[in-house]
């Protein structure tokens, strides 16, 4: 009894490894998108992704034929969102994006929808679903959030400089 539960656990362990070995990159890609950090340092993914992993982890004899790479990026969101509806001043949500982030104009509401259709390819109907909203609710803010990455607020000029008063 003990070998098949020590031989399931070593299974269990290894397609598990195989699955982050595939899927993290993408995964913490995403998660550094809506966190808003620098690809190159960014510890609120890191930390976001480990959260979504270990509940994949936990979960992995009861996906029964779901895709776990699903699972995990739901997870990963609903994670996300929670943060960013539920406790606006959190610590995914305060984040400010990275300045040079083509994202950095975008609150964190506006870039989950964003990421999730965009990067993930993830249909209108299912983000709403996830989230918990209308529809039109998800397409608006993608449009809106769309239009705000191609077309940027533009910064304000910088000041005029005073012309200088020649000494006479």
């Amino acid at each position: 009894m003990r070998e098949r539960h020590a031989s399931q656990g070593a299974r269990r362990a290894q397609e598990f490894e195989s699955f982050v070995a595939g899927a993290a990159g993408r995964l913490l890609h995403a998660a550094t998108l809506l966190t808003g950090e620098a690809p190159y340092d960014n510890p609120r993914a890191r930390r976001l992704l480990t959260l979504a992993l270990a509940h994949t982890y936990a979960s992995w004899d009861r996906l029964r034929g779901e895709d776990p790479y699903d699972r995990t990026r739901e997870y990963l969101a609903t994670r996300f969102a929670r943060g960013a509806w539920h406790h606006y001043g959190g610590l995914l949500a305060r984040a400010r994006p990275h300045p040079d982030s083509a994202l950095a104009h975008l609150g964190p509401h506006e870039r989950l929808v964003l990421v999730l259709r965009l990067f993930e390819g993830v249909g209108e109907e299912q983000v709403a679903a996830l989230l918990g909203v209308p529809l039109e609710r998800v397409h608006t803010m993608c449009d809106r959030a769309t239009a705000t990455v191609l077309h940027p607020p533009r910064k304000p000029a910088p000041p005029a400089a005073e012309p200088e008063v020649a000494a006479s």
